[in-house]
C-alpha cells in the first residue's frame, strides 16, 4: 500500500524490547509537529526491499507529553507486518502517519464517576497511555484497570503500571486506581483466573474491584480481539450500559482495528 510522502514522518528506532518470543515494543522518536489525544493510535509503515511498504495501525502506550512513541506489538506467525518489522535494528526507519486517529478517549464520555479500563494482550496499550495523562485522575473518583493476557510472562508494562502510584504528578490520585491482572491459562499469584466474560457473568470482576458496574456511574473502554470486544459490549449492553455515539451519549468506548 502506497501513502503520499506528505501524510507520514520518517522516524528513527530507539529501542526494541522482546518480552516473550511473540510480544514486544518498539520506541522511536518523535516528529515535533505530531499530536494525539491518549488513548488514539497510528499507523506505522515498515519498507519492503523492494520499495514497497506495509502499513499497521498501533495504539500509541506513549503519553502526549513525552518526546518518544513507543507500542506494543504481538509476532504475527507469517505476518507481514511483524516478519518486516522484526529485520529492524536500532537506528533503522520507521514511517509514522502524521494524523493520529480513534475513538478511545475520554471525550467519548459526558459524565460518569467511575472508569473501567478492560484490556486483553496488546489492546492494554491505549490504557497505559490514557493513565499517564493527567486528565482521566481528575475527571474520576475509581478508575479499574482490568488487564488479561494468557500467561503471566505475557503480562507486560507491570512496573510502569506500579509506578503511577509514585510519579510525583499523579501520587495525590494514587488511590482512585485499582488494577486487576488477569490470566486465563494458568494460576498466578495476585492474579484473576478465568475470561473477562466468565468474571463478568460471576461477578467476580465487581467483587474484586470492590465496585459495581451500573449506567449511571460506570464508564467503560475496551480494547482487545473483536470477539473479546463483542462478547463484553453484549454483556454490557444486557445490564443497560451502551455504546457511546456521537448522536447518542452511552457508557461504553471500543476501540478494534484488527
Amino acid at each position: 500500500m502506497t501513502v503520499s510522502e506528505d501524510k507520514f514522518t520518517r522516524q528513527t528506532l530507539l529501542e526494541v524490547h522482546s518480552l516473550t518470543p511473540s510480544l514486544f515494543t518498539l520506541r522511536t522518536t518523535r516528529d515535533a509537529g505530531f499530536r494525539f489525544r491518549a488513548g488514539q493510535f497510528v499507523r506505522l509503515g515498515v519498507e519492503k526491499a523492494d520499495g514497497s511498504v506495509v502499513w499497521r495501525a498501533y495504539s500509541l502506550v506513549s503519553a502526549p507529553h513525552d518526546e518518544f512513541l513507543e507500542f506494543f506489538s504481538i509476532v504475527v506467525p507469517g505476518g507481514e507486518f511483524t516478519s518486516e518489522l522484526s529485520r529492524l535494528r536500532v537506528g533503522d526507519s520507521l514511517l509514522v502517519e502524521k494524523m493520529a486517529t480513534g475513538f478511545l478517549t475520554l471525550d467519548r464520555f459526558v459524565d460518569g464517576r467511575d472508569l473501567w479500563l478492560l484490556g486483553s494482550g496488546t489492546g492494554i496499550a491505549p490504557f497505559l497511555s490514557i493513565l499517564q495523562d493527567f486528565e482521566v485522575w481528575q475527571r474520576f473518583e475509581r478508575i479499574v484497570l482490568v488487564y488479561s493476557a494468557r500467561s503471566f510472562a505475557e503480562l507486560a508494562y507491570q512496573p510502569l503500571i506500579r509506578s503511577f502510584a509514585e510519579l510525583e504528578h499523579l501520587a495525590e490520585f494514587a488511590h482512585k486506581l485499582t488494577y486487576l491482572p488477569v490470566v486465563t491459562r494458568e494460576q498466578a499469584p495476585g492474579c484473576l483466573n478465568a475470561r473477562i466474560t466468565e468474571l463478568l457473568d460471576k461477578g467476580e470482576l465487581e467483587c474484586a474491584a470492590g465496585l459495581e458496574l451500573t449506567p449511571e456511574y460506570s464508564r467503560v473502554m475496551i480494547c482487545g480481539n473483536p470477539q473479546m470486544i463483542d462478547d463484553i459490549r453484549q454483556r454490557l449492553k444486557v445490564r443497560g450500559l451502551n455504546l457511546s455515539l456521537t448522536r447518542r451519549p452511552g457508557q461504553v468506548a471500543v476501540e478494534n482495528y484488527w
